[in-house]
């Protein structure tokens, strides 16, 4: 499980364009204990410290520890999300976008 906790570590962490540096800075968590996780030379992290991870990373921490979690979204999808998150795209208005956008779409 721990394999996957790190490769999943880094997907999301470089999807979110952060380095390792910048993780730790945000995280409080050592650079070189996330160097050690993503290299995938321990499996314990923490609860603990999976869920400040997430936390930083803006997502659930079920998402690091689970397989696939994420379904279809590649890291360029996973990127595009967090950047309207970043710039204060809300669900409701995601959602609004997607019923027009189709509504557009059975029209034409």
């Amino acid at each position: 499980m721990s394999e996957l906790i790190g490769k999943r570590l880094k997907k999301y962490r470089q999807a979110r364009g952060l380095s390792i540096s910048q993780l730790s800075a945000q995280s409080g968590v050592a650079k070189s204990y996330l160097s050690f996780i993503e290299r995938e030379n321990t499996c314990n992290p923490t609860v603990h410290i999976l869920e400040v991870l997430a936390s930083v990373l803006g997502i659930p921490v079920h998402w690091l520890l689970m397989d696939d979690s994420m379904g279809k979204l590649d890291s360029e999808w996973i990127a595009l999300v967090n950047k309207a998150i970043d710039i204060g795209v809300t669900k409701e208005q995601f959602k609004e976008y997607l019923f027009l956008k189709n509504q557009f779409n059975e029209i034409h």
